[in-house]
């Protein structure tokens, strides 16, 4: 007996709505890449390339700090963001934190991690899914040593919240076309040559996280 299948009856299953903010300092937003795609621009890119369908947001601005992120990204995010979507948030800050001015650092270390525990608060109760990109390596060595602390610090941190944290500094510190880039250019941010060294570096976590956050379920 042949069973005949009428394929109006088949309902096609609509792809999910994948909304991503990445949202940070001037690396996010990719300061110094003639490209104008930063890391952000090139994760997004490769994803769209796999078959990954994503709607994403530049939300990177230079000097910002974690306080400066934690006073703006709900703000700026919950737009972006809304029920019925399959919505999720990358995060990036430190270099900012841990630049000295007038001998001390712009946010101290203690406060750095308070910010980030409340980020991860305010995430958590948004439903907001969150990856954490680590700070990146500069041409200053000084100033490096204080970024490896607060990285150190802030992967610990997101460990105790279950939260992927992809640390970056110190393979940054020792990779040629990274090193050669921030020096040849501002002392801070590489060419498009560096940030594909960044975002090859984020791009395991980064699919793995996208990955979850498509089979999430929507935000209702």
């Amino acid at each position: 007996m042949v069973v005949q299948t009428n394929t109006a009856d088949i309902e096609e299953q609509p792809e999910p709505d994948v909304r991503v903010c990445f949202i940070g300092d001037s690396f996010v937003a990719g300061v110094g890449d003639a490209r104008h795609l930063g890391w952000a621009g090139r994760l997004a890119a490769h994803s769209h390339a796999q078959g990954q369908a994503l709607t994403s947001y530049n939300l990177g601005i230079r000097r910002d700090t974690s306080a400066d992120i934690l006073r703006r990204f709900q703000v700026e995010c919950t737009p972006r963001l809304p029920f019925g979507s399959h919505a999720g948030v990358v995060l990036s800050f430190g270099v900012n934190d841990t630049m000295n001015e007038s001998g001390i650092s712009r946010v101290e270390t203690e406060a750095s991690i308070s910010h980030l525990r409340e980020l991860l608060k305010q995430l958590s109760k948004a439903g907001w899914p969150v990856l954490i990109a680590g700070p990146p390596a500069v041409d200053d060595e000084s100033h490096n040593e204080r970024v490896v602390a607060l990285d150190t610090l802030l992967e610990a941190e997101c460990a105790r919240h279950s939260v992927p944290y992809v640390s970056v500094v110190r393979q940054l510190q020792g990779h040629d076309v990274w090193r050669r880039e921030v020096r040849e250019g501002d002392g801070a941010h590489p060419g498009a040559a560096g940030y594909d060294v960044l975002a090859t570096l984020l791009r395991p976590a980064w699919d793995n996280w996208l990955v979850a956050l498509q089979a999430e379920r929507s935000r209702k």
